[in-house]
């Protein structure tokens, strides 16, 4: 005869619950997040950009709540939904084992967001301390191409364009180019006309120095997370049940303020 104590049948619900909610909210940013990169590419308005609207549609039909998408479309153009300007946060830390990390806000709070990016960092080992000195800005284009790319074929004209570097990924469709900053819109212009690519988007973000990179694997500090859990909990700071159960901060599921993590972790 199997024996289950009550305090395991009453575990076992909450257990669940959680598992389900993180998953549930994690998804929900990832909808947010869609929608604000196709409105920050094509507008805000779904009768003339299509790709909205059919992120629309099909973040509706996966449950995401009205009001997400309206605050998504909101923070796409820059501003909340009372239609002040989002205020942006840059926050920087150190992650075990010894990972420096650069986290990027968009916020209509800086305070509000700085405690509780500040509470998920010492959750998670680590500490908030400059790090912005071992990572330099680069201009990052993305490219997509409806048949494989061949490296050898284009990498001459990329760099000829004034890219420093390139490459694909897996799937031989998308490639990525990295630029100065300061050239990031020319050279993306540029290679979309000469390569005769479909421009994906272009953004100005952190790369760590090569000098500073280091192997979590061969790191002696053992962490208290993996490196990725600990990048997915800021990343999606409302789907963290221990950070929210501590901050109260998951009153808003799905809506993160975090719109990239940069780390040095080769």
């Amino acid at each position: 005869m199997l024996f289950v104590s009550s305090q395991t049948l009453f575990l076992m619900p909450r257990i669940d619950c959680s598992e389900k909610k993180a998953a549930r909210s994690k998804e929900r940013a990832q909808w947010s997040r869609s929608i604000q990169e196709a409105v920050k590419k094509h507008g805000g308005d779904p009768i003339s950009n299509s790709e909205l609207s059919t992120l629309m549609a099909q973040a509706k039909k996966s449950g995401l709540p009205k009001d997400l998408i309206e605050r998504a479309i909101a923070k796409g153009k820059g501003v909340s939904l009372s239609g002040d300007p989002l205020q942006t946060l840059t926050v920087e830390a150190m992650l075990p084992p010894s990972v420096s990390t650069i986290i990027e806000c968009q916020t209509d709070s800086k305070k509000r967001t700085l405690e509780e990016l500040r509470l998920l960092v010492k959750e998670a080992g680590g500490t908030v301390t400059p790090t912005s000195h071992l990572f330099e800005r680069r201009g990052h284009i993305i490219f997509k191409s409806e048949c494989e790319l061949e490296e050898e074929n284009i990498m001459e004209q990329v760099l000829e364009a004034g890219a420093i570097d390139m490459g694909l990924e897996k799937d031989r469709k998308t490639l990525s180019v990295y630029t100065e900053p300061n050239e990031t819109a020319s050279v993306a212009q540029s290679l979309s006309k000469s390569l005769g690519l479909t421009l994906g988007s272009y953004e100005i973000i952190w790369v760590a120095r090569p000098e500073s990179l280091i192997d979590i694997d061969e790191a002696k500090e053992a962490p208290r997370l993996a490196l990725d859990e600990i990048i997915s909990m800021l990343e999606y700071p409302f789907v963290t049940p221990s950070a929210s159960a501590n901050a109260g901060i998951g009153q808003i599921e799905g809506d993160s303020n975090v719109q990239a993590v940069y780390h040095n972790a080769a």
